[in-house]
């Protein structure tokens, strides 16, 4: 009788689940099965692309030619980030550093793969976005994960930076401004001052620019503006609400545009061309975003003025992006528990902070604010009723 062997799983498989992800899942099956779920889960924007974006995709649809493009992207779309460099934060960014991605998680792929060697070292925040550390382990690379919180405003700092390479030497660090879960931003002299000690030493400096457009005090301040040995990491998924179209752009140093171009020749051939069409277009959309945009305001708004009154502590600063990330109420001790707990009880969905720090996550929560106003306020009130406040 023959039998089949079992395939054992890679070693590099194994990291933790993406527990955003998981929630969502749940919460989706509970929907399906009529229960009214409002999902505070993930960063997924509710409004639908923009329709100048959505028109552009159908007339080039209605074409009949969907092809593949070149592995850096569309000639038109390249030239249209580099204008929009100029435009947003006067700098000027040649296309040929441009590459287009399958998103920022591709972006992601490409920039780790093209700047570092197994076993290379790469700083970055905890609590931070839990792919930058699953992703990393699952390419042979190791995350050096720098505890920030409340004390810091949840910034990750030159000198924290300083710190950790000094302990033993950093190839990498990776930064995200506006920060998922935090929402914080770093400040301008900040993020300046890590990139010259980056630079200085050696250190090749990502930075996470995905949330940009959604910062509420201060303009965007791009990494670009410091440097060129920077890699820039954006998407369309935030801002653009094109999320399920799945396209970014990297901006590379001069040095690592063919090897990034190499890579993606083999892994995605090019990012999807329809998509790359609709992205051009989006750019033109502005007055229709920034009246998402608003909506996140006003949702910004709620979630400030009340999570305190219900118990959450210990809240980040809630610059930029459409999250909040704060302490459990008192008599709570486990995230993984209370967030479970309000899905199964009052129908909403939120992320334990274990997904984003595994040292001290099941203290804390993340909330998205991407939905609509009435879905955030409604939230809200089932959560007061939850908690008894």
């Amino acid at each position: 009788m023959y039998t089949s062997r079992v395939i054992k799983a890679s070693r590099r498989s194994e990291i933790d689940p993406f527990r955003a992800m998981d929630v969502l899942a749940e919460a989706n099956r509970m929907s399906a099965a009529g229960v009214p779920v409002i999902s505070l889960a993930v960063g997924q924007p509710s409004a639908p692309v923009p329709s100048r974006a959505a028109e552009a995709a159908e007339r080039f649809l209605k074409a009949g030619r969907i092809a593949y493009t070149d592995a850096l992207g569309r000639t038109s779309l390249r030239d249209r980030i580099a204008r929009h460099y100029v435009e947003t934060y006067g700098v000027d960014v040649p296309a040929e550093r441009i590459m287009v991605t399958t998103g920022s998680s591709a972006g992601f792929n490409l920039a780790f793969l093209t700047a570092f060697d197994p076993g290379d070292r790469i700083a970055i925040a905890n609590p931070g976005y839990p792919a930058y550390r699953n992703i990393l382990k699952a390419l042979g690379l190791v995350p050096v994960e720098i505890p920030v919180g409340p004390d810091e405003n949840y910034i990750l700092t030159a000198e924290h930076l300083r710190s950790a390479h000094r302990a033993e030497p950093l190839q990498g660090v990776l930064v995200a401004s506006p920060a998922n879960p935090t929402g914080t931003v770093t400040p301008r002299d900040e993020l300046q001052a890590l990139i010259t000690f980056a630079d200085a030493e050696g250190i090749a400096f990502i930075s996470d620019e995905i949330y940009h457009g959604l910062t509420y005090a201060d303009r965007d301040v791009s990494a670009l503006e410091f440097s060129d040995r920077v890699i820039a990491v954006n998407s369309f998924s935030k801002y653009y609400c094109m999320t399920g179209w799945r396209i970014g752009w990297l901006v590379l140093p001069p040095s690592l545009v063919r090897a990034a171009e190499r890579i993606g020749q083999s892994l995605y051939i090019s990012a999807p061309e329809l998509s790359q069409v609709a992205a051009e277009a989006v750019f033109d959309t502005v007055v229709e975003l920034d009246r998402t945009k608003q909506d996140y305001i006003t949702n910004r708004a709620v979630l400030a003025q009340r999570l305190p009154s219900l118990g959450f502590t210990d809240i980040a600063p809630i610059d930029g992006a459409f999250y909040a990330y704060a302490g459990l109420p008192e008599g709570w001790r486990d995230a993984s528990d209370f967030c479970s707990q309000v899905l199964k009880t009052c129908h909403v969905a939120i992320t334990p902070g274990i997904d984003f720090d595994p040292v001290r996550g099941e203290r804390f929560v993340r909330l998205s604010y991407a939905g609509s106003t009435a879905d955030i306020a409604e939230a809200v009130e089932r959560l007061a009723g939850f908690l008894n406040r």
